[in-house]
């Protein structure tokens, strides 16, 4: 099992030692007079965000830093749940530290010092968000998650929040707004600045615990907002990317319960309105590649709206799939069964059981005769980096979305290979292929 503070500890270090240049690790002649002012960093991992660097102002010029010199603690708190005493406050470790600028690029000399802090899946401490289900909060939610440093010998602090970086977030719009009837949706978007001519459209539809207002949370609750990363964006040549979020959550049915499949939910109307509206405000978007994918109550959403309008998207990912295949006719399976679909699970899930939805869904869609359908069924779900216990560590089976989000998925049902033009690829590669 995990050896969490050994394993993140080389797995940051490591890191940084590689992205780096070499720094020297020694104490600091004199410790400069500070601002008392710092900056977050929140990096987007496979569980979740967590914060993971802090920024350090200072008052002088300086050239070399230890990160032994410095101590940090934490509190975190929320109106929405009282929490543990233990995820409340607390030491964070710093592993390494550097000179940077203001944003925590690496310099060789500066007035700014960045902390790298240990994180791991199992850390409470380093995550900003917090997951509640009461009469106050549903969902996700950002904490007041305040930072204190030190410096150990100079008994110098810093304690007030100049500004907050979170770096595949920030390259989203995140202030979009649309109104259909009587219902508003907020959403996140992304446009690229590579690529030329007409361009795709990944639309990403969140899992239940990430509706709400603010369009950020559907985008670093799980990693989403890894669609407008260098390297997928690589794939598709550029692409636009559309992250909905629901006021509740997808499957709701008006009636404060959700909806497999066996009763009409109240938002689907409302969505395909704004991402007809959305295409239709960006030229640019080629309307023969837009791929749509969710996961969980997303999942529910990607199946709904294909069933819907089967002749709309190019392709869809879903994974962790909430519709039950008993709610689908076979006159809707008919429908579907030529959009090139790749559907990702895990056969430990034991919140959107997949003997009861996406394993009937693809073997009925395979019977009729579908040709693009995929399905990678996990296992498990595992540490795919390898740094936190790798294939011995399980995160819960629900969470199949890891393998999307990073790429991963290159399997089909049976275990063989999934291939595009007769050799192996990739969930992202081979949707990035797919047309109308």
């Amino acid at each position: 099992m995990i050896k969490n503070a050994l394993i993140a500890l080389v797995f940051l270090v490591g890191v940084f030692l590689t992205a780096l240049p070499a720094a020297k690790a020694f104490h600091h002649a004199a410790v400069p007079a500070a601002k008392g002012e710092y900056t977050v960093i929140i990096d987007g991992y496979d569980w979740g965000p967590a914060v993971s660097k802090v920024v350090l102002s200072l008052d002088e010029t300086v050239t070399s830093v230890n990160h032994q010199d410095y101590s940090v603690s934490v509190k975190r708190q929320t109106e929405c749940v009282a929490l543990p005493a233990e995820q409340a406050s607390g030491d964070r470790r710093v592993v390494y530290a550097y000179v940077s600028d203001d944003k925590g690029n690496v310099s060789s000399e500066g007035k700014h010092v960045t902390l790298v802090l240990e994180v791991a899946p199992n850390q409470p401490l380093s995550s900003p968000i917090q997951y509640s289900r009461n009469e106050k909060c549903r969902g996700n939610n950002w904490l007041d998650y305040q930072i204190s440093i030190t410096h150990n010998s100079s008994k110098q602090t810093w304690n007030k929040e100049a500004d907050r970086v979170i770096p595949l977030i920030d390259r989203f719009d995140l202030s979009g707004k649309y109104k259909h009837e009587d219902i508003t949706m907020a959403y996140a978007s992304f446009s690229p600045e590579s690529g030329s001519g007409k361009l795709p459209l990944i639309i990403w539809l969140h899992g239940g615990g990430e509706g709400g207002t603010d369009p950020s949370i559907p985008l670093i609750a799980n990693r989403a907002a890894n669609y407008a990363s260098d390297e997928i964006q690589a794939l598709f040549g550029g692409a636009y990317v559309l992250s909905p979020q629901s006021p509740t959550y997808w499957m709701d049915n008006g009636e404060g319960s959700m909806t497999s499949g066996q009763t009409n939910d109240v938002y689907n109307e409302a969505l395909m309105a704004l991402i007809q509206k959305y295409v239709a405000e960006n030229p640019k978007i080629d309307q023969d590649r837009i791929y749509l994918g969710g996961c969980s109550n997303g999942g529910y959403m990607t199946l709904k709206l294909l069933l819907l309008h089967p002749d709309y998207f190019a392709a869809a990912f879903p994974s962790a799939l909430a519709y039950h295949s008993q709610y689908i006719s076979d006159e809707q399976i008919e429908s579907i069964k030529n959009i090139p679909i790749w559907f990702v699970h895990s056969k430990d899930d034991s919140t959107t059981v997949a003997k009861e939805t996406v394993i009937p869904v693809y073997e009925r869609l395979k019977s009729a005769g579908a040709e693009k359908v995929h399905l990678s069924l996990y296992d498990h779900v595992v540490d795919i980096t390898g740094f936190f216990g790798g294939e011995d560590y399980h995160y819960p089976g629900h969470w199949s979305w890891i393998y999307s989000h990073a790429n991963e998925c290159r399997k089909d049902a049976d275990g063989s290979l999934v291939k595009l033009d007769g050799r192996p690829t990739t969930i992202m590669e081979w949707m990035a292929a797919q047309k109308k």
